[in-house]
């Protein structure tokens, strides 16, 4: 768990380039208690937010993904990298960052990041504890915030 005491201190957690484009959800109020990490869509549905603190780390991260495939009707199923969850491709698909101004990364993943609470319904329906899970998850989102845009500290997952 963890606090983010102030939007600004909530922006600070996101690299200079992301920081024009996040874009808080309404209602948002601080301090903010942060149990797993906190993840949210912009109200156009173009961008997804992700703050989680790296495993041993002090500092939150943020990063801002874009859906680069709206309007993709592939029925085909999907697994995010990160939960390991099946979904269409209205649920799981690629979200893309820019590493930089020449060169973006991507990942498929939940598109919502709500992988967390995937894991706890399976979890629960299956009488299993979700806390191993989800740090996995964590250790997953550090590992793509520092191999693939040099934030953070190096986790292995």
């Amino acid at each position: 768990m963890f606090r983010i005491e102030t939007e600004k201190d909530l922006l600070r957690a996101f690299r200079s380039r992301d920081r024009k484009h996040v874009e808080l959800p309404k209602g948002t109020r601080f301090p903010l208690f942060v149990r797993d990490y906190f993840a949210w869509s912009d109200p156009y549905g173009v961008r997804v937010f992700l703050v989680f603190t790296p495993p041993g780390g002090q500092q939150p991260l943020g990063i801002a993904f874009r859906k680069d495939q709206q309007g993709d009707k592939n029925v085909m199923p999907h697994v995010c990298d990160w939960c390991r969850n099946h979904g269409t491709s209205d649920q799981v698909g690629l979200l893309t960052t820019d590493v930089d101004s020449k060169r973006r990364v991507g990942v498929n993943l939940c598109l919502d990041l709500r992988c967390n609470e995937r894991l706890e319904d399976v979890a629960n329906m299956a009488g299993r504890n979700v806390l191993d899970e989800v740090q996995h998850v964590i250790e997953r989102m550090a590992r793509f915030a520092h191999e693939a845009l040099g934030m953070g500290n190096s986790v292995a997952a």
